[in-house]
């Protein structure tokens, strides 16, 4: 999967479609999924030009990954979902049915999220 600079994540980065804003920094936006899967849905999108996770972990600068980290972190506790817990999810290529080439990171909670996956190893 190649970097596409139309893709809406990198539309959003630059302003040209509305988000809810949670956090904004140096290295990354944050803000509320407009199809939430569960009662807290929010984004964390850097803002380098990266596909996924391992293009990111391959090609960031060890402050600029520290820096989304600490963002993910951040807005979590900001939310108020430290304390019951919260899912972070990151999809990678079609396998995990990632559908917007530019890396992000989901923080779902608000509910009990269940098991983390369903076991259906054969």
């Amino acid at each position: 999967m190649e970097y596409d600079d139309e893709n809406i994540f990198a539309k959003i980065l630059r302003g040209e479609i509305p988000c809810s804003k949670v956090h904004e920094d140096k290295w990354s936006l944050a803000f509320h999924d407009i199809s939430p899967q569960t009662p807290i849905h929010i984004l964390v999108v850097p803002k380098g030009r990266y596909v996924s996770i391992d293009d990111f972990s391959k090609n960031a600068g060890g402050e600029e990954i520290a820096g989304f980290f600490r963002a993910v972190g951040h807005v979590a506790r900001e939310a108020g979902v430290s304390e019951k817990g919260y899912r972070i999810l990151a999809n990678h290529g079609r396998d995990a049915h990632q559908e917007v080439p530019h890396f992000h990171v989901h923080i779902f909670a608000g509910r009990d999220l269940g098991g983390m996956v369903r076991n259906t190893v054969k």
